[in-house]
């Protein structure tokens, strides 16, 4: 079984790897809880088109309400609709009203890890995206007003920094 913190290419030795945040929808707010479905998250597919996020794709969802965090995969909703709906047992964890951030993460070699830059999709309460930094801000320099914003955020209509692998 192959060893997930090296990526090995045949005849060479182990490259090492680092898993990074690849990108997130920062502070998006829960549409609907379906406890009847399946499984999943359903996202407007212009907020998955922004963050380069494909159907089926893993995701990461932190409930910013109640710090519920789960795993579950991306389904696409209808674009414009600003929707974000938790299903199946997932539902239990997030709800109606709620803000979440949903995130993925990326396997990156160690020579290109040290320059890597998430892309962040910044939203507003309907969930449409909006202008703002696209880099992470740590809560004491936000809290300090250092490139200080309005809620909301960041568009992500041009996201330049992932490479397709």
């Amino acid at each position: 079984m192959p060893d997930t913190l090296f990526a090995t290419p045949a005849g060479s030795a182990p490259v090492p790897m680092r898993k990074l945040l690849r990108g997130k929808i920062h502070r998006a707010t829960v549409t609907e809880a379906n406890l009847n479905y399946e499984g999943s998250i359903t996202i407007d597919k212009d907020l998955m088109d922004a963050m380069d996020l494909i159907e089926f794709e893993a995701v990461h969802v932190w409930d910013v309400n109640n710090g519920e965090r789960f795993e579950t995969y991306a389904l696409e909703g209808p674009p414009g609709s600003g929707v974000i709906c938790v299903n199946g047992a997932a539902a239990r964890h997030a709800h109606r009203g709620d803000l979440v951030i949903i995130a993925t993460f990326a396997e990156v070699e160690e020579a290109e890890a040290r320059a890597w830059k998430p892309l962040v999709v910044r939203v507003d309460d309907a969930n449409r995206i909006v202008d703002g930094p696209a880099e992470e801000r740590p809560g004491p320099q936000r809290a300090a007003g250092a490139g200080a914003q309005p809620a909301g955020g960041r568009s992500a209509t041009a996201p330049t920094r992932l490479k397709k692998v």
